[in-house]
């Protein structure tokens, strides 16, 4: 798949797109960060769904791994948005996205599918994926325990306000604070999709290499442990 942050760019539509009362927000909170956790399978990326909250520039963030039963429908509802679709290609019936999700969830833990919430309300999903696992490492000098990142926004109402490169940067020090072995995040958005190629650089990674996928010609992005400070 191409993954990448299609949230990166503002839209007309944002009025359309309200944020819950609180009763609402409330309702949320309880069914995504305390709903029923996913299946026992192996550890690949050091338990992602003790990683626990962090606090950013916009607001409280928490990773929550997906349970399919509860969250196909909303993830389903984002990769039908024609801005998210045109790098995801998951737009259909919910089947589709769920066929997506489940190879995730029924594989062997190289990858684990999240909603991302902001102060409570879940308003993005991400795939934290083992990268020197994934057929990406195909394509790039892979080092063991690299830890790719996949991500959308899918409230219209968070796009073009920076919220996607805060979250990134974020997401991206979680990794590196939780899996000590690992000594660089990468990847690998669609070139065409200029905005996300500017979030993943805002966020403190850097432009390592063009490279040709299968599906897409991507822009091969790293942050590394060792500059984490300086960028």
């Amino acid at each position: 798949m191409p993954p990448t942050d299609s949230g990166t760019s503002s839209s007309s539509e944002d009025t359309l797109d309200m944020r819950p009362s609180e009763e609402q927000d409330a309702r949320l909170i309880e069914e995504h960060l305390a709903g029923p956790a996913a299946p026992d399978r192996p550890d690949l990326l050091d338990q992602v769904a003790q990683w626990g909250p962090v606090g950013t520039a916009v607001g409280a963030f928490q990773l929550v791994p997906v349970h399919l039963e509860r969250d196909v429908e909303l993830i389903a509802r984002w990769m039908n948005d024609p801005a998210v679709s045109a790098f995801w290609a998951l737009s259909g019936p919910h089947e589709t996205t769920a066929r997506h999700l489940r190879d995730q969830l029924d594989g062997d833990g190289r990858s684990v599918p999240c909603l991302g919430a902001l102060d409570g309300v879940p308003m993005s999903y991400w795939e934290v994926y083992r990268a020197d696992l994934a057929p990406l490492a195909r394509y790039y000098p892979a080092r063991p325990q690299d830890t790719g990142l996949h991500l959308l926004l899918g409230r219209v109402c968070d796009r073009g306000r920076g919220i996607g490169t805060a979250l990134l940067r974020a997401v991206a020090d979680l990794v590196l604070d939780r899996r000590p072995s690992c000594g660089r995040v990468v990847a690998e958005p669609d070139l065409r999709n200029t905005p996300c190629v500017a979030a993943f650089l805002g966020a403190g990674f850097r432009l390592s290499a063009e490279v040709e996928l299968p599906d897409k010609h991507a822009a091969l992005m790293l942050r590394d442990r060792t500059l984490r400070h300086l960028l």
